[in-house]
């Protein structure tokens, strides 16, 4: 496991935050790309095969590593931004949709932490950014991220986001929490993660909470989100299916269609 680059941060706004990273000369900071909000002139910004980790280097170790990247959905590429002044400069990402940006020091969770695919924003370089298998068929098959999470490694810090309002809890020795499997953010090494059928058959089909609940037990430390990314989509086709996806800027009337002005007289 190699250093990672020290980083300090602000994290601003509230339902739609950013975070702002201060960067000392020579430090980088590796991030996802188009999460780049704004940098200060003497900020470099360059595109890396990989994650910037000791592993991503030589071309085969670079090759590993965005394989890696691939399996888990995301981009071959990661954007670097490196301070080139003597004097401390800073780095702004946003999230991409409403929600809070978690800032996570790994080396107070035992250097490795296990998180959803799209949860990760960016990180000080020397974090490796690999995946994490799972290995019960039930949580591969229906836990809403397949069999491949990622895997972030390092003694650094790295930055999440997730849906909503987040939630930190802390599980002791074999004590379980069963959540919807979308709600699930991120969790420890320790903490066993299942997906298991609902109990009440008539409750999953007609309740809305679906057939399947994931099941965490501890040891561990584990993060939840209150509005995944996954029930913004479902709900924004859900209404485009309703409105027939016409494309009317107009409101809904009483006969449940969207009528503007402009198409009463004539125009879209």
């Amino acid at each position: 496991m190699g250093v990672a680059h020290e980083v300090d941060y602000k994290i601003f706004g509230d339902d739609i935050q950013f975070v702002e990273i201060g960067l000392d000369y020579g430090e980088t900071i590796v991030a996802e790309p188009g999460a780049m909000m704004y940098m200060d002139s003497s900020v470099e910004m360059d595109t890396m095969f990989g994650d910037g980790s000791e592993k991503s280097k030589g071309f085969k170790g670079m090759l590993a590593t965005a394989g890696k990247r691939v399996l888990t959905g995301e981009n071959l590429f990661t954007a670097t931004f490196t301070n080139k002044s003597i004097d401390k400069k800073v780095v702004a990402f946003a999230a991409p949709y409403p929600g809070k940006i978690v800032p996570v020091n790994l080396l107070d969770y035992g250097g490795q932490l296990i998180c959803q695919r799209d949860a990760y924003l960016c990180s000080a370089k020397g974090i490796e950014i690999t995946i994490a298998f799972q290995k019960k068929i039930g949580a591969g098959l229906f836990g809403g991220e397949g069999f491949i999470m990622q895997r972030l490694v390092g003694d650094g810090y790295a930055f999440l986001h997730a849906g909503g309002t987040i939630i930190k809890k802390e599980l002791s020795s074999g004590e379980m929490l069963k959540l919807d499997t979308g709600c699930l953010v991120a969790f420890t090494e320790g903490v066993d993660y299942d997906v298991q059928f609902a109990s009440n058959v008539t409750s999953a089909l007609f309740g809305g909470e679906g057939l399947f609940l994931a099941t965490l037990r501890g040891p561990g430390t584990v993060w939840l989100q209150s509005l995944p990314f996954s029930r913004i989509a479902d709900r924004i086709y859900s209404a485009s299916k309703k409105s027939g996806g016409s494309g009317s800027k107009g409101e809904a009337s009483l006969l449940g269609k969207n009528i503007g002005l402009g198409s009463i007289f004539g125009g879209d």
